[in-house]
């Protein structure tokens, strides 16, 4: 599928959550064309990683061995940091939102938000805690950025 069409990138991601359903959040992650087999122990990764070689084989996906790496106990990978503690933040995503300075136009509200969403998964109660980012945003006006906003910031 060349990449340069429309919705290429959104069409592929739900091609790879339905032929890796069961794995995602267990033994894979997956975003996009970014594919990550995980375990705690070599063996089950063996075993995870001729699981997920049997559904591509099943649905005819080829994979681009110049940009496979295999073995790898940490690392960077779909914009998180892969260790053997497990998926974390990627330090560069948390320094982006630590370094900015209170938003002072909807596109950096929106541009907050967004940022707070990809790390929602590694923040207890990210929805509660960024409630006063999308009620400003719903309001869109930025006279609404009041001292509730600024507290949640």
């Amino acid at each position: 599928m060349p990449f340069g069409l429309k919705n290429a990138g959104a069409t592929y991601q739900r091609l790879g959550n339905k032929i890796f359903k069961e794995q995602i959040d267990n033994t894979m992650e997956v975003y996009v064309d970014d594919m990550l087999v995980k375990a705690p122990e070599r063996a089950d990764h063996i075993k995870n990683l001729a699981e997920a070689f049997s559904l591509f084989r099943k649905y005819n996906m080829k994979l681009n061995l110049s940009k496979c790496t295999f073995g790898v106990s940490s690392g960077q990978s779909l914009r998180y940091l892969v260790t053997q503690r497990g998926i974390e933040a990627h330090p560069n995503q948390i320094k982006a939102i630590l370094n900015m300075k209170s938003p002072a136009t909807t596109k950096e509200i929106q541009s907050l938000t967004g940022r707070a969403a990809s790390l929602n998964r590694f923040l207890s109660r990210s929805t509660d805690k960024c409630r006063p980012f999308f009620k400003a945003l719903k309001k869109g006006h930025m006279d609404k950025w009041d001292d509730e906003c600024e507290v949640a910031f």
